[in-house]
């Protein structure tokens, strides 16, 4: 990487970091912090203020991404960052269910990701792009499970209003790391906004990229709704669960040198497709685990393969969406793929919960594998991604 491009992918990692770790934070404590409030009783409003995050996020990521387009990545992406803050500090005050709801709603209305990956597409090559990715992807994992360690501490010592305060300021830190961290941004390139919603969405490639990250993090999110339960069974307690995410996600990184490797030498379809697979044979594999007493060192290496498998999806999605869409309509494309994501999480979560509740684990990881399976079958048609890949080019 250039001394710029190096610039770039830390600074932008950071503002994805500090952003995430702040959502983090919060997931592990607010089922059950979150009940102390008025109305905190009723688990389908209280599941609301928890999902509606992915919601709000999954609609406004598209409107974002077009801004970003037309109007420059740094504007809209600090817009985003106040928005993020503003609902913080919202939740943080909040004295009920409701408000803590709403509060909820802005931090997802401060849908940045497109206009962040965007950018980081902007000020990259294409033969480092997915390294660069790479570590926006990693830090998303590592924060996961940096949170899932430390949020229980950061609860006692300031309350779970106090992970709000601490949320808002991170994203005030991320507005400043935009400003003054990030390189200056190519002007946004003006007279080409119409009809381009149209041509993302008639693309097939894009659209198969598309439906592979909804997938990809429906999967995610379901998943968890069991994993934890067949650690406890493993017979290791919550609060030592991270003590199984955090090496997984670490060791994980090092799949990543083959990922890159391969990706030089032109295999990077290859990469994807495999790491499809890795994630089908892994919901197999806690299927059979959840017919028993799965054993601990058994799951351990089967959430080692996830994370494997998720993080080198995590950096070639988003660098396959970027060279195949054209740069004046890559806020755009990536708008319309980050908005899967969000809609993935929030149907994941419905859709775990429902399937854990009225058939059991086995059924949630079996519903998981053929998600994943599907999504292998249609990914295995997609054209092998050049450098000089267009939007034109529609199979």
């Amino acid at each position: 990487m250039t001394p710029t491009e190096l610039r770039a992918s830390a600074s932008l990692t950071g503002i994805f970091a500090l952003r995430m770790l702040g959502l983090f934070l919060v997931l592990p404590v607010f089922a059950l912090e979150a009940r102390h409030y008025p109305g905190g009783e009723d688990p389908v409003w209280l599941g609301l203020a928890m999902g509606i995050y992915g919601l709000t996020q999954g609609l406004l990521q598209l409107p974002f991404g077009m801004a970003s387009d037309r109007f420059g990545r740094k504007r809209v992406i600090v817009l985003g960052l106040i928005i993020f803050a503003v609902g913080s500090f919202w939740a943080a005050v909040a004295t009920d269910l409701t408000q803590l709801l709403i509060g909820r709603s802005l931090q997802g209305a401060g849908a940045v990701s497109a206009a962040v990956t965007a950018l980081l597409a902007d000020l990259t090559r294409d033969e480092v792009r997915t390294k660069a990715m790479a570590l926006v992807g990693g830090s998303i994992g590592l924060v996961f499970a940096l949170s899932l360690v430390v949020s229980p501490v950061l609860t006692a010592w300031i309350g779970f209003s106090g992970l709000f305060w601490l949320t808002g300021a991170l994203a005030l830190v991320g507005v400043a790391v935009v400003i003054w961290g990030a390189p200056p941004a190519s002007p946004p390139v003006l007279g080409q906004g119409r009809g381009r919603l149209a041509d993302v969405l008639a693309h097939a490639d894009l659209m198969r990229l598309n439906l592979g990250v909804f997938v990809l993090h429906a999967v995610q999110l379901a998943m968890w709704v069991a994993v934890p339960s067949l650690l406890v069974q493993a017979g290791l307690g919550k609060a030592q669960h991270w003590q199984v995410y955090l090496p997984a996600v670490v060791l994980s990184f090092l799949f990543l040198g083959v990922v890159f490797a391969l990706e030089r030498r032109g295999h990077l379809k290859k990469v994807f497709l495999l790491s499809i697979g890795l994630i089908v044979l892994v919901q197999l594999a806690l299927l059979v685990l959840s017919l028993g007493t799965p054993g601990l060192g058994g799951l351990a290496a089967v959430l080692l393969v996830f994370f494997c498998g998720f993080n080198a999806l995590e950096a070639t999605q988003p660098s396959l969406v970027s060279r195949i869409a054209p740069r004046a309509m890559r806020g755009t494309a990536l708008g319309v793929y980050n908005t899967l994501q969000s809609l993935g999480f929030f149907a994941g979560g419905l859709a775990g919960g429902w399937l854990v509740k009225s058939w059991g684990s086995p059924a949630l990881f079996l519903c998981c594998g053929v998600a994943m399976l599907v999504w292998l079958m249609v990914a295995w048609s997609m054209q092998a991604t050049g450098r000089s890949a267009s939007l034109v080019q529609t199979s």
